[in-house]
């Protein structure tokens, strides 16, 4: 039986964005399933003693920018250190990655074209214009998967993952959790690799 990752992710996330085509490549050299998990910033950092970028003391909101020149230079990835769109609000786009993964949609490459619209592409993905185009790029259709974004039982489920992060100790994204045990951060990539490899 193939081993499950629960990704949990904040989709405005850089490092979530640096770290994605990464992961996925690892679980599938593992023959290991994903289950991404959107979840709420707004909700998790209040209950972990996580802040918001804008409330972080100067030192880190410093230290974060050089951190982000590092990897985009050591990944060779394109980063915008300032993106027009950023902080945003990602509900939308959140419940559309969810509404993908519930039709068995590959929702992992919909969440990673989400990343890099906001960190490469300088987009709005609170803009729903937006948002129609990037599910256009990746093969789906728009009109289902904004209508089922809309139903009850999807933005029932966004708060569902929300919960089921705080509740298994997940504090920030990307966190890659593997029969329990938490990996936090791109840059844990390796560990997770190395876990895999253990069966």
């Amino acid at each position: 039986m193939a081993k499950q990752i629960d990704y949990y992710v904040f989709l405005a996330s850089p490092w979530a964005y640096l770290g994605s085509q990464r992961f996925a490549e690892i679980a599938k050299r593992h023959g290991a399933a994903i289950r991404i998990i959107p979840m709420a910033a707004a909700e998790v950092f209040p209950v972990s003693g996580g802040l918001p970028l804008a409330k972080r003391a100067p030192q880190r909101q410093a230290y974060r920018i050089v951190e982000l020149k590092r990897w985009r230079e050591y990944l060779g990835m394109p980063l915008n250190l300032q993106p027009s769109f950023f902080p945003i609000d990602e509900a939308l786009a959140a419940r559309l990655v969810i509404a993908a993964r519930e039709s068995g949609a590959d929702a992992v490459a919909l969440a990673h074209a989400v990343m890099r619209a906001v960190w490469a592409e300088d987009r709005n993905i609170s803009d729903p214009d937006v948002l129609e185009e990037i599910v256009t790029e990746c093969g789906l259709d728009p009109t289902r998967l904004f209508a089922a974004a809309e139903e009850e039982v999807v933005k029932a489920e966004y708060g569902r993952g929300t919960r089921q992060a705080i509740d298994a100790n997940v504090f920030g994204a990307p966190s890659y959790v593997v029969d329990g045990e938490i990996f936090w951060g791109q840059d844990r990539l390796d560990f997770v690799d190395r876990r895999l490899a253990r069966g």
